[in-house]
């Protein structure tokens, strides 16, 4: 492949392992970082990835993998960031602020930075000078346990220039994955922060054995919560930067779609990991058994935090805060949403 349409994955998890598949499925030559050395001498030599998604075999000829990130970012001109936002920066931080100068960059990263509650294009603007109109998003809804049993996904690939946006889609559309492309770049990544705190929301309420009556009802009012918060912010960002305001399609996939399959599907990390904290584990125990990142965690002090400044009215969001973080007891605080929930 040549250099102009070379693609770099950062990140060794789940996802990131379900987009290696899709795009060497579809011929592409991938420059490849993965932390751990033994993994990537397992993947060499039994060509999976015996930590995730392990039934995905690779053609390694495909793979050019490597713990030196500055020499995967050097080598791709297109990078996929697939890393928990909460180690997004200690996995950049010896990264030179120039890494990413004359690239596209592609976040399928589904969370905020929190030590500065910012979204990931604000933090490599400022971190790494990228231009917005150069950084691009990955939402669902789709989970990596599909995309590696070929189940029909759906993906959405948000940018501000449409033939750019397109061009990135296409490199992962195949006979099981289908791509939408939209320009709510901005929109899309709140989206998916607050479907994830939705989601562990969600399993709260199953391990608190609540039915499925009220978990549709939860769900209606999550969806409601979120589109008052996604216009609230939009209104602001407008008003702060003195042009109209935008008008979204917040019932489409990356926002409504997102939502109901991470709260419904048992692949969903968040959910789990919610189930485990209605069931009485404490946050500390759900992380240990669970063995996995769940952003919701990390994202409901972040939502906590920005929504100091945009003032919307968000309920759900703040009894899944005051659940992980303020010690209140699940049972308490879902006696609570039941009296407001319409």
């Amino acid at each position: 492949m040549s250099k102009d349409t070379s693609i770099g994955i950062i990140g060794g998890g789940s996802w990131a392992t379900a987009l290696a598949k899709i795009l060497t499925d579809n011929g592409h030559r991938i420059y490849w970082w993965i932390r751990n050395e033994d993994t990537i001498r397992y993947m060499q030599l039994r060509h999976h990835n015996k930590h995730y998604l392990t039934s995905v075999q690779f053609n390694t000829n495909l793979l050019e993998l490597s713990s030196d990130l500055e020499y995967i970012v050097g080598a791709a001109d297109q990078i996929v960031l697939s890393v928990p936002s909460a180690f997004l920066e200690e996995v950049l931080v010896d990264l030179p602020e120039n890494a990413f100068e004359n690239k596209y960059v592609i976040s399928a990263i589904k969370g905020l930075v929190p030590s500065t509650n910012t979204l990931i294009n604000e933090y490599l603007a400022h971190r790494f000078k990228l231009p917005l109109d150069r950084y691009f998003t990955i939402t669902g809804p789709c989970h990596a346990e599909e995309v590696a049993n070929e189940k029909l996904s759906y993906l959405t690939f948000s940018g501000l220039i449409p033939e750019r946006t397109q061009a990135i889609a296409d490199k992962f559309s195949n006979s099981y994955l289908q791509t939408i492309v939209n320009t709510d770049v901005i929109g899309v990544q709140l989206a998916a922060v607050l479907k994830n705190i939705y989601a562990l929301g969600a399993g709260i309420a199953h391990g608190l054995e609540y039915g499925d009556n009220f978990l549709s009802v939860f769900i209606t009012n999550c969806f409601r919560e979120m589109q008052t918060f996604l216009e609230k912010y939009e209104n602001a960002k407008a008003e702060e930067e003195g042009v109209e305001c935008a008008v979204h399609n917040y019932s489409a996939s990356a926002y409504l779609g997102d939502l109901l399959v991470t709260c419904y599907s048992l692949h969903s990390r968040n959910r789990t990991f919610g189930n485990m904290i209605g069931k009485g584990y404490s946050v500390k125990a759900a992380q240990l058994e669970l063995n996995m990142i769940a952003e919701g965690y990390y994202a409901s002090k972040c939502m906590h935090e920005m929504n100091r400044n945009i003032g919307a009215f968000m309920p759900v969001a703040q009894a899944v805060f005051a659940i992980l973080w303020q010690q209140v007891h699940p049972t308490e605080a879902f006696l609570a949403l039941e009296k407001g929930f319409i």
